[in-house]
């Protein structure tokens, strides 16, 4: 097993991807700079993104172009209300490596195996429709058909994968842009799906948590809608900031 210095774990949390974007740049910006990286769901698209060889300013701008409607087209309600089709299909425009293995940066992705409802962290083969499966949102989104199994979400069971990194990397930076939140209501269907899978992301992030080197959680992001990007500026904002607060040099080499 190849060993890293610094891995990072970028959490689920829809569109507050913005904010890992920030965190990235803010990151770099101090000389800091993942050798391997891990994502579920909104973090497994940036990390790609981000493993690619793109700068966070790159994916900022070519992403803030972008609504939650681009990527998703409607889908006759039998197992969800969207597909991300058209997602995968942006990716393969902008991501130029069809696996992997062909990454300038290695990455691992959470996906949820919802045939037997366990995590799997891929990091071998096809990438696009890897990164699809782990952000589609059961019941929102369309499950992915890969073979004969279905999966969904990665931050169904995951959404922190900090797992592939703890035995490969000696300094793990985890960042969590999906802190617990109350609400006061919900108002349709569609925020009942939502919410009901916000509840879900909080469930292991104790564990995940506990094996960070640097643990980064922008306290208020949660005032943004996960499934909104007019606030992208102030998502990345908020996600750089923090991250330019804190002291990190013992994460320099």
């Amino acid at each position: 097993m190849k060993k890293y210095n610094i891995g990072i774990a970028l959490g689920g949390g829809g569109s507050r991807g913005f904010a890992h974007l920030g965190v990235l740049e803010a990151l770099n910006e101090k000389g800091i700079y993942p050798d391997v990286i891990s994502g579920t769901s909104a973090g497994s698209i940036v990390g790609a993104l981000y493993a690619s060889g793109m700068k966070p300013m790159e994916i900022y701008k070519q992403m803030k172009k972008t609504k939650f409607t681009n990527f998703t087209s409607i889908h006759l309600p039998k197992d969800g209300l969207f597909t991300f089709d058209n997602l995968r299909k942006k990716l393969e425009k902008i991501i130029p490596q069809k696996t992997f293995e062909e990454l300038k940066t290695p990455l691992f992705i959470c996906i949820t195996n919802f045939n037997n409802g366990k995590p799997e962290y891929v990091s071998t083969g096809p990438l696009h429709v890897i990164i699809q499966a782990s952000c589609s949102i059961p019941v929102l989104i369309s499950p992915t058909k890969i073979n004969d199994t279905y999966y969904v979400d990665g931050g169904l069971v995951d959404n922190l994968p900090i797992r592939p990194l703890v035995r490969r990397c000696e300094k793990i930076i985890g960042v969590n842009i999906s802190p617990y939140e109350e609400i006061a209501k919900v108002d349709h269907l569609f925020h009942v799906a939502v919410r009901t899978f916000q509840i879900s992301l909080n469930s292991n992030i104790r564990y995940s948590k506990s094996k960070c080197h640097t643990y980064i959680e922008p306290k208020n992001i949660v005032k943004y809608n996960m499934l909104e990007t007019k606030h992208s500026d102030e998502m990345f904002e908020i996600g750089y900031k923090h991250v330019k607060k804190m002291n990190l040099k013992e994460l320099k080499l």
